[in-house]
């Protein structure tokens, strides 16, 4: 069988055509138009927490000193030790203020002897009211004495003046008292504050009463605390002033531990856009922003995060600008350079 043969313009006619069906190598399929909600990138003023360092003290603390001279007889205590009010902590061994009590004693008794021979004489017309008289100063004077030698006995024994626990020692039994040497020092266990030294920058912006964010890393304790107490001068030398915030009922710190306080600082102006705007590739952080209603995706640096009135929202450092507009809640098969139908602006 012999094959047909066609005319060669037939042949070129019939390859155009096929040709035609097919797109051209430079042009692509366009996404289908997606439907979006979209929010502006707010500008707004952003309070900034200003760390400055404190420390965990005792409510109720006492620096028990000696008030009068004389070796240690006895310190029945040791560091750490829990005591209750009333007992005994040091008991310092003074003869001569006991002599001096028994002597005033003995002057007592014979300045009461004294006037009542007196009174019995006057009564029978024997005395004169003049020698009755001077019995009875000399009488009230001597009790003065005894009151005196009974208050500085009571000085050689020290006792705890609430319950606490015994947080340091600067005696031992044996040492030598005298007036006005620390020898203990008792503090509390039932209510703890944070000193610190907040700067005058800052501390002209607060007031008793104010909610302070207080962090003690050793406890790993994050809580709240109140001011209480924010001293009406600064330190000449540090440019501090004084403050305490009162621990909440019920947290796990000690005495002396570091803490670190939140004292708030001058507003700044950051960038925030809906939490939901934000997806995560990897290590990257992208929005999609609108532009010439198209999908244009970008890079971001994100901040703290924060619930607002419309929701939860995040603080945007670096890679958008105030006023562009970006995808609240871009949806899974949303790319680059797709059109968008904007909707509601949440």
């Amino acid at each position: 069988m012999n094959p047909v043969r066609l005319p060669v313009p037939l042949i070129a006619l019939a390859l155009l055509a096929g040709c035609s069906s097919r797109p051209a190598p430079g042009d692509a399929v366009q996404p289908p138009a997606v439907r979006v909600a979209v929010a502006p990138v707010a500008a707004e003023d952003a309070p900034v927490l200003v760390e400055v360092t404190a420390t965990v003290r005792p409510v109720r603390r006492a620096l028990l000193a000696a008030k009068v001279m004389g070796a240690i007889e006895a310190m029945p205590v040791v560091l750490g030790q829990r005591v209750r009010a009333g007992d005994v902590l040091v008991r310092i061994s003074a003869g001569e203020i006991s002599a001096r009590l028994r002597q005033a004693e003995a002057q007592l008794s014979q300045a009461q002897r004294d006037l009542e021979r007196e009174r019995a004489l006057l009564a029978k017309g024997a005395s004169t009211p003049d020698m009755v008289n001077g019995l009875t100063d000399r009488f009230a004077m001597t009790q003065a004495m005894v009151g005196e030698a009974e208050t500085m006995l009571g000085y050689t024994t020290l006792r705890a003046p609430f319950d606490g626990v015994i947080a340091r020692k600067q005696a031992e039994t044996g040492d030598l008292a005298s007036p006005g040497q620390p020898l203990l020092e008792i503090e509390g266990t039932d209510a703890f504050q944070i000193e610190a030294g907040i700067p005058d920058s800052l501390a002209a912006g607060l007031a008793v009463g104010a909610p302070l964010p207080v962090e003690v890393p050793a406890a790993g304790a994050r809580f709240e605390g109140t001011l209480v107490e924010l001293s009406p001068s600064a330190d000449p030398f540090a440019h501090t002033v004084p403050a305490k915030i009162a621990v909440p009922a019920g947290a796990a710190v000690r005495s002396g531990q570091f803490a670190r306080v939140g004292v708030p600082g001058a507003p700044t102006r950051t960038l925030t856009v809906p939490a939901s705007a934000v997806t995560v590739l990897g290590q990257m952080e992208r929005v999609f922003v609108v532009a010439d209603g198209r999908a244009v995706l970008r890079l971001v640096r994100t901040g703290a995060g924060k619930v607002g009135p419309g929701g939860p929202r995040v603080e945007i450092l670096a890679g958008l600008a105030a006023g562009e507009t970006v995808v609240a809640a871009p949806p899974a098969g949303l790319r680059e350079g797709q059109p968008l139908e904007v909707g509601i602006r949440p």
